[in-house]
């Protein structure tokens, strides 16, 4: 008989409890590159692109541990408030991290979807983003949200344009709007909202970010940041969310 490695153990049993507490949906806040690069005497830059290196590992460690959904806060709306350099840097950080990861993650079964305002990008970066989404749109494994140029603030206002419209143009009676009316017209409208919200770097806050999905999701802080986030982290995140008793207001 084969004696499993404590580490084999350990995932195995992260494994189970997602599957017992059927953790569907997990939401990260990234946060952390610039600090971590800081602390190693290292350019941002450098940070940045360690993170993309974290998020291939979340995404393997979820496909291992069977989250099907992964919501990730790439680029806010607030961000390009950033030195003109580094939103560039991180533009074509996308785009290259896109170009470069796209034959795995599509090889892996990977849906990639990009939600937020794309169309303020850059024609080029629509076009690679677009091209993410279809060439991977029929894969059946992880769902990957990447929330790019994303502002949870600017999301409820979309909606309420949309509904208001609606209204004024005899689609919709104001008597049947309800939470689906909004629901239905999120970026997220057709996914579970986020069981576990996730945010690394240690700051205690939810930066304008899915606001009306997490309104009974379960929070989770830690202090490591995040191109120091890997398998392990996730699990002892999940870990303490199996900890806890959701009751939904009730």
């Amino acid at each position: 008989m084969k004696v499993l490695d404590k580490e084999t153990e350990k995932y195995i049993e992260i494994k189970e409890i997602v599957k017992d507490t059927k953790l569907v949906h997990i939401a990260v806040i990234m946060d952390g590159n610039r600090r971590w690069a800081k602390t190693k005497h290292l350019p941002s830059a450098v940070g940045h692109q360690k993170g993309v290196i974290s998020l291939k590992a979340t995404i393997r460690a979820c496909d291992d541990f069977g989250v099907k959904y992964l919501t990730v806060y790439a680029f806010s709306t607030e961000n390009w408030n950033r030195s003109p350099e580094e939103v560039s840097f991180l533009m074509g950080l996308l785009a290259n991290t896109i170009k470069n990861e796209l034959k795995e993650m599509n090889e892996n079964n990977v849906k990639i979807r990009f939600i937020g305002d794309i169309s303020a990008l850059n024609p080029e970066l629509q076009i690679i983003l677009k091209e993410a989404e279809n060439t991977t749109k029929n894969n059946s494994g992880v769902n990957l949200q990447i929330a790019f140029n994303y502002g949870s603030r600017a999301e409820i206002v979309n909606v309420c344009k949309q509904i208001a419209q609606e209204v004024k143009d005899g689609v919709l009676d104001i008597q049947d709007i309800d939470e689906d009316t909004v629901k239905n017209r999120l970026y997220t409208y057709d996914i579970p909202d986020p069981d576990l919200l996730i945010r690394t770097g240690g700051e205690k806050r939810i930066s304008n970010y899915l606001l009306w999905q997490s309104a009974y999701t379960e929070i989770y802080v830690t202090d490591i940041f995040w191109p120091e986030f890997d398998k392990n982290a996730l699990s002892e995140a999940i870990k303490e969310y199996s900890n806890r008793t959701r009751r939904f207001g009730k």
